[in-house]
């Protein structure tokens, strides 16, 4: 088959499974697994390894690089004011003590022999970032426990790679040289890893240096900096295999806590590269299997698998943070959740044929690290919410609105959210226009939405809309459409409506908040209406009172902002999209404060009616 149309094949089904996974809510990476597992092994549409040849394992060790460096890039060392003890823990102790009780596992009930045991345990380290920080945007779990698990997972994915390394190389020695010990093989090592590490930062501090000072040009940033991570990765590896992951590594976590304002610009398409690639790999490792490579998984394997989730894991965590100040419902919830990702299968793969080059049987690892890789997604991807919820981690499950800008109209909006029992958040940059949300009891952020800094001051997770309400509309569409791809374009709005595109003094949609209301009131409007005694009102449907009745109950003025479901979804009347109410939904509306009488309720009927007879005629 040709090359290219394995490459359409590869990127239909990944992009596929992640949209399906989107859609169900299912862990995205056992979807991307079965999706090429079905087209390799079982019907046969293409073979990777067939089509790209030798090139297939520099292809898929470039993009994992590519994937821990964009993973480093969102680390900010300002989290570790509250999960550094632990992170600390979990990579020092935690690592280590991982090591050792997974050879033995791998060892004695695994039924491995003892050199591919330790090496496999070393792998078995890594914990993920490609699928731990996609179950953590899918559930809601607090901000401590999730901040430790992201940083355990891409600090330890370098270092399980350097333990595999260190494991290899002394049973190469050895075979070698029987005579070899450890001290003739670690040293360099260590050595080896602190080199690349030193080159990975003095990368990211000549980056930092270069973009702002507009020696590259903006066209030129993003190609640069894949550039200059893939020329970090293989020249590390020149030093030492695997060597580069740490160097990449290192250069993602320094960049990002360098402050270099260039590199906002391009966050959407590290995004975008890091799915692409993420979808690619898993794909080719999946489609990659033999049925040969499965007939490993026996009994034995899963006693294993058992050990690994029940003993292996929360040994490691417990014995890491013992004496710590971690809350104990915490260490519960880390010590179960411990999914594996590509770098365990692609490190695997790679160890798997040099295991055999010096004499040892590692055929067993491509099947058994999928294996992992399966089971515990599969355990912790279905689990991480209920677990969450009875250890007392979990955060509001109900979607919420933060408002930015503090106003009487968007504190108004505010109390009725409140009143509904929907998260709700006000945020502005004035201590003195706080005022009305403090006297009103209502949850507040002090500063400037756009500063990077309110990134880990304040927790985005609990609000899935927002709603930029200043009286600059200006302001307002660049709050919209900086924040429009983390929460998605579809649910940031703005007061007013750029109707005319031919209008050159009116701001384009294109880089707008949608329109709140249908009728696209502006700041002034809502100001005004709200000097003349406007109020927000709440109207409940039901099988009985339908939306209809419920607008018949309105005054004729009255504008409908948005209707909340059961399980807290907010859907928003627009000019562009109108939900559809159902019974059980709440509906909010902006109206006139006089009350409508049930005469006045009976001649807009009969108004309708007449209407509707002349169109008629």
């Amino acid at each position: 088959m040709e090359q290219s149309l394995v490459i359409a094949m590869v990127g239909m089904l990944g992009i596929g499974a992640q949209w399906l996974a989107w859609r169900t809510g299912w862990p995205a990476i056992v979807l991307m697994l079965a999706a090429g597992f079905l087209a390799g092994p079982v019907f046969g549409l293409f073979d990777p390894e067939h089509a790209f040849g030798e090139l297939l394992d520099p292809m898929v060790a470039i993009g994992v690089a590519l994937i821990l460096f964009e993973g480093g890039l969102s680390l900010d060392l300002r989290e570790l004011r509250h999960a550094g003890e632990a992170v600390w823990r979990l990579v020092i102790l935690g690592g280590p003590i991982a090591w050792v009780f997974g050879a033995f596992a791998a060892h004695s009930i695994g039924g491995l022999e003892w050199p591919v045991a330790i090496l496999f345990a070393g792998i078995l380290v890594v914990t993920g970032p490609t699928v731990v920080m996609p179950l953590l945007r899918q559930s809601s779990v607090k901000s401590r426990p999730a901040a430790i698990l992201k940083w355990e997972a891409i600090v330890n994915d370098p270092i399980g790679a350097l333990f595999a390394v260190v494991a290899y190389e002394y049973f190469r020695a050895v075979t070698a040289s029987p005579g070899s010990g450890l001290f003739e093989v670690v040293p360099p090592l260590i050595f080896a890893a602190i080199l690349a590490g030193v080159i990975g930062y003095v990368a990211a501090a000549a980056i930092a240096w270069a973009f702002p000072r507009g020696t590259v040009p903006e066209f030129l940033k993003v190609p640069v900096l894949l550039t200059a991570v893939i020329v970090v990765f293989v020249l590390s590896n020149q030093i030492e295999h695997e060597a580069g992951l740490v160097a990449v590594t290192v250069m993602g976590v320094a960049l990002a806590n360098m402050n270099v304002t260039s590199l906002r610009s391009i966050h959407p398409f590290k995004q975008n590269v890091a799915v692409l690639l993420i979808s690619g790999i898993f794909i080719l490792l999946s489609s990659s299997l033999k049925f040969e490579e499965l007939a490993y998984l026996n009994w034995n394997f899963g006693l294993f698998l058992l050990a690994l989730l029940f003993l292996v894991r929360p040994a490691t965590i417990l014995l890491s943070l013992l004496g710590s100040s971690v809350p104990w419902n915490e260490r519960l919830f880390l010590a179960w959740i411990a999914p594996r990702g590509i770098v365990l299968v692609a490190i695997s793969g790679l160890f798997a044929l040099r295991l055999e080059e010096i004499g040892y049987d590692g055929t067993a690892l491509i099947g058994l690290s999928f294996a992992v890789v399966v089971v515990t997604i599969v355990a912790h991807g279905f689990t991480i919410d209920l677990v969450a919820k009875l250890l007392n981690l979990k955060g509001s499950n109900r979607p919420g609105i933060i408002i930015v800008g503090s106003t009487p109209w968007t504190i108004s909006l505010a109390m009725m959210m409140k009143e509904l029992k929907a998260p709700v958040m006000v945020v502005d940059a004035s201590w003195q226009r706080l005022a009305l949300a403090r006297q009103n009891g209502l949850p507040f952020y002090h500063g400037e939405i756009l500063n990077e800094a309110t990134e880990h001051n304040l927790d985005l997770t609990p609000y899935a809309v927002l709603v930029a309400a200043t009286e600059n509309e200006a302001y307002n569409a660049l709050v919209c459409n900086e924040f429009a791809y983390e929460i998605g374009r579809d649910t940031v709005f703005q007061l007013g409506d750029a109707v005319d595109e031919d209008d050159r003094h009116s701001l384009p949609s294109s880089i707008r908040g949608r329109a709140l209301f249908e009728s696209g009131f502006g700041v002034e409007d809502v100001n005004e209406r709200l000097s003349r005694g406007w109020v927000f009102r709440k109207t409940k449907l039901s099988d009985e009172f339908d939306f209809e009745a419920a607008r018949e109950r309105l005054p004729d003025a009255a504008a409908m902002l948005l209707l909340l479901r059961e399980n807290g979804t907010i859907r928003f009347f627009t000019h562009a999209a109108r939900p559809e109410p159902r019974a059980g939904d709440v509906i909010v509306s902006f109206a006139p404060p006089q009350e409508r009488t049930p005469q006045d309720a009976a001649a807009k009927r009969e108004r309708k009616r007449s209407k509707t007879a002349e169109q008629g005629t």
